[in-house]
């Protein structure tokens, strides 16, 4: 039993997912278009990716983490989405949190109990409207999804699976990290040591920006965790649809518990978000660039920062202003990255480039991302994944492949972990440097 997707779908299906296989559970034209078969085939089979085919020639249909069953109970599930292929890359439809993915029962596959497939057992597709699908750059509506045709040539189910281990040991990594003690306590007293070339600057200011949930907060309490020789929790982080830091917030990382300030300051923003009139502000983020915004600010969504009059009249200096720009992405979601969060970030990189301020990204939640990774640290640099995914978002950032930093931060953990130490102190190196580059051009000789 063959499925209809090319090769190259299948990929770009998968990509949306993780690093993931497909196995071919159900095929209406084999099995059935009945509710009952398709029951038969896909119920208790952990998460499915359904993909329906019509006489447009449109290829779309959607993902669920949550098992099929013939229970009434209603089905939540934030990870499901709804896609076509029928355009040169996937169009992606993310589910509304909360909303309910479809009630079970003895009907066929469907999405938000609003869009059935194989309606009534029959080589169709209905759509009941409704809101538990928004849009990511547009309203979601038949035409889009599927060109208002409703006749089915092909509705596949397939059943899909984490890729198993592979032994990588033989594989030449694609970066070169020493994963050892001495590596780490290297790392840390170029840290400690480090001196901004102009006297006028005494710590660089390095700025987090990215949408909400990413892990901007969580990365300033990892480094600091590093540093203090415990894991801490000073900035508010967590996984809320909504940001958690409302104020621009300037911390700065003692060297232990009663150590001096180290000679850095991560700045973190409220997160980005797609919608307009929420999250960070544009405007906001150049008075940040420019040294305007105080630590504190309250940032007003529909408001930009309004500077006092006397004190913007005078240009910040160059301590105050920001040396670094850092974009902190998820691994697990730059497949579904909206189009208008990308608009709001290419906005974003044209500002900073404007001032010549080095740019780079952090790409947060590798181990997630990966089962190899998830297994050992180390294998950040030889999964083929994780190379993909860092290219990937490369790409869509407008970024040197070079300035992708993969790093895992502390997130569950009661310990330090030397490997996880290694790649946040291998990132926080790289931005020193990249801040240093900057500091060298604009300091006056």
């Amino acid at each position: 039993m063959n499925s209809k997707l090319t090769k190259k779908q299948r990929e770009q299906l998968c990509d949306l997912i993780g690093n993931v296989d497909l196995t071919l559970l159900y095929k209406a034209s084999v099995h059935g278009y009945d509710a009952f078969a398709f029951h038969q085939r896909c119920n208790n089979q952990g998460p499915t990716l359904l993909v329906a085919y019509n006489n447009a020639g449109y290829i779309f249909g959607g993902y669920t983490s949550v098992d099929y069953t013939q229970t009434f109970n209603a089905v939540t599930d934030d990870t499901a989405f709804l896609f076509n292929i029928k355009g040169a890359a996937p169009l992606v439809i993310k589910a509304n949190s909360g909303r309910h993915l479809r009630y079970g029962g003895n009907s066929g596959p469907s999405f938000g109990d609003q869009l059935y497939f194989c309606y009534n057992n029959q080589p169709l597709v209905y759509n009941q409207g409704g809101n538990a699908y928004q849009g990511m750059a547009f309203t979601f509506s038949p035409a889009t999804l599927y060109g208002n045709n409703t006749n089915l040539i092909e509705c596949e189910v397939f059943k899909v699976e984490q890729k198993k281990h592979q032994a990588s040991a033989k594989i030449k990594p694609w970066r070169n990290v020493q994963w050892t003690a001495k590596q780490r306590d290297e790392l840390i007293k170029m840290i400690r040591n480090y001196k901004p070339l102009p006297t006028s600057v005494s710590r660089v200011r390095i700025l987090m920006i990215g949408p909400v949930g990413a892990g901007k907060s969580s990365f300033f309490n990892s480094v600091n965790s590093i540093f203090m020789g415990r894991i801490t929790s000073k900035a508010m982080s967590g996984s809320a649809g909504t940001s958690l830091t409302t104020q621009f917030r300037t911390y700065p990382v003692k060297d232990g518990r009663e150590g001096k300030p180290l000679p850095f300051v991560l700045c973190d923003t409220m997160g980005l978000e797609e919608q307009s009139g929420a999250g960070l502000d544009i405007e906001d983020i150049s008075s940040i660039l420019q040294g305007h915004i105080p630590d504190r600010y309250k940032f007003n969504p529909v408001t930009s920062f309004q500077p006092d009059e006397q004190k913007s009249s005078r240009p910040a200096s160059l301590q105050e202003k920001i040396h670094c720009v850092v974009y902190v992405i998820d691994a697990t979601k730059i497949s579904l990255m909206s189009e208008k969060l990308e608009e709001k970030l290419s906005a974003i990189r044209k500002k900073v480039n404007s001032l010549a301020i080095p740019q780079v990204v952090l790409m947060t939640k590798v181990d997630e991302a990966c089962p190899d990774v998830q297994e050992g640290l180390q294998s950040v640099y030889v999964s083929s994944y994780i190379k993909t995914k860092v290219q990937e978002v490369s790409s869509r950032l407008g970024v040197p492949v070079s300035c992708v930093l993969p790093v895992k931060n502390y997130s569950q953990e009661l310990e330090l972990e030397l490997n996880c130490d290694v790649l946040l102190l291998t990132a926080l190196q790289q931005m020193l440097n990249f801040a240093e580059d900057y500091l060298d051009d604009v300091a006056p000789m």
